[in-house]
């Protein structure tokens, strides 16, 4: 197994690959041809000032002519410059921020502060590489090299082969949340409980691998256990949020607004610290500011800017006290935090420590972005599947050393059944495709027992349905 060393040195320029080739494919040359590309929005209006959660400005921009954004490639959370309409493109920027919300006549980017000057002249919105995701991966990677101390400190041996995985000989009791759970699940759930550093949750297609993470997540909560749960993806992450909230547990999701399913809003941050008591005092502030906004964006005298200005900065510090107070508050009275896996870096999360970190998706996820959330606790639950589409590499050369290989593959070779369980009951596919996936994947491990539904093709059940009275 590699080392601990071999890996931090070995990473470190692998990171730094894998950031020049997203750069570089977000590259030109000219503002017309990143225009051409979509990159960039240009001769836009600022239309709406307004303030947003944690003192942040909001900037609505629409189109100076038309009613319709031009064709893009601008996303929510994406980071973007703002810059004067004809500046070119080494020119400074007014200000950098992130696309909070996206129509099709406007787009509303999130400010840390106001920019000085230049609101009323025609603009343009750059959008730019995200570099966040590899500076955080770097963070991790120093913090990784230096784990002497915190929470981590004895689950990082194991995971580098220097120490054994360890797990109690007394059989995990437990009564079950949900009574459908079938043998393999209950298995799985049952080791996990017991393991005292990793496991690994390997769940082929359809097996019911959220559902057991869900499990594991309501047993450990019973025990008292405060959890950070993170995917790679929103998406992923979401599908966790969605599924535990059916149950009495206090959970909160981090990450922004835009980002997040619709259904899953209410466990946000956002909204919890928007119920808030210091909330409501951050609110009548934020009101206030919101007409000092509309006044700077109209005001032309410099002095008269200079002024509101400096009232806005007072106002957003206070505001962001009392909004810190309020999600320092939700996040300490939640039993499961939930993000994504380099949103598990968040300044929020600074000073916590969890008893059990759970990855799903592990298999799709760089190993470097699972550092991040694994320094925060002493035990892991990895859950994937190291058979399917592995994580992507923009980098060939990076791909080529290395960087796709993965932490669920790396301890499923070091350690297999040792510290795994796989569910081998599959509820999605028809028998004869679950049939040549675990014969051809799985060593025929993966089965199908309840012959009514496998035997019933998606034709007949659309006739069954249409033929009903």
């Amino acid at each position: 197994m590699v080392s601990l060393q071999e890996f931090v040195s070995s990473m470190a320029p692998l990171i730094d690959l894998e950031k020049a080739a997203e750069i570089s494919a977000e590259s030109a040359t000219s503002s017309k041809s990143l225009e051409r590309r979509g990159c960039i929005m240009s001769n836009l209006k600022c239309t709406d000032a307004q303030t947003g959660l944690m003192g942040k400005t909001l900037l609505e921009f629409q189109p100076n002519k038309g009613d319709v954004l031009p064709p893009h490639k601008f996303g929510t959370h994406d980071v973007v410059a703002l810059k004067p309409n004809k500046a070119d493109v080494a020119s400074s920027a007014l200000g950098q921020g992130v696309v909070y919300r996206l129509k099709d006549s406007s787009i509303t980017v999130a400010f840390d502060d106001i920019p000085e000057d230049g609101l009323n002249s025609p603009l343009r919105l750059e959008k730019l590489a995200n570099e966040v995701t590899y500076r955080r991966m770097k963070d991790a990677l120093i913090q990784l090299s230096k784990n002497q101390t915190g929470p981590s400190v004895n689950l990082v041996p194991v995971l580098f082969g220097e120490n054994p995985p360890m797990s109690s000989k007394d059989a995990a009791k437990f009564s079950p949340f949900n009574k459908n759970l079938d043998e393999s699940q209950k298995d799985a759930i049952s080791k996990a409980l017991r393991s005292k550093d990793v496991f690994l949750l390997h769940g082929p297609p359809g097996t019911g691998k959220t559902t057991t993470i869900i499990e594991i997540i309501l047993q450990e909560v019973k025990r008292g256990s405060k959890i950070l749960a993170c995917a790679a993806s929103n998406i992923a992450v979401d599908n966790i949020v969605e599924r535990l909230s059916q149950y009495r547990t206090k959970l909160v999701r981090l990450g922004h607004p835009a980002r997040l399913l619709p259904q899953v809003l209410d466990s946000a941050l956002d909204a919890q610290v928007l119920r808030a008591d210091n909330s409501s005092l951050a609110g009548d502030i934020r009101k206030e500011m919101k007409v000092l906004n509309s006044k700077l964006l109209k005001a032309k005298d410099k002095n008269t800017k200079r002024d509101i200005r400096k009232e806005l900065r007072t106002l957003a510090k206070e505001e962001r006290k009392r909004q810190q107070l309020a999600v320092a508050d939700v996040i300490k009275n939640a039993d499961v935090v939930l993000s994504t896996l380099t949103g598990a870096s968040s300044k929020k999360l600074y000073g916590i420590t969890f008893d059990l970190v759970i990855i799903d998706e592990a298999a799709q996820a760089l190993e470097m972005a699972c550092w991040i959330a694994l320094l925060k606790g002493p035990r892991c639950v990895l859950a994937g599947d190291h058979l399917q589409l592995p994580p992507t590499v923009q980098s060939a050369e990076a791909e080529k050393k290395g960087m796709g290989k993965t932490l669920f593959e790396r301890l499923t070779e070091a350690y297999g059944d040792q510290i795994t369980s796989m569910l081998t009951i599959q509820y999605r596919m028809h028998e004869l495709i679950m049939n040549w996936s675990s014969n051809e994947l799985y060593k025929n491990k993966v089965h199908f027992p309840w012959h009514f539904y496998a035997s019933h093709l998606l034709g007949n059940c659309v006739s069954a349905i249409f033929s009903s009275p």
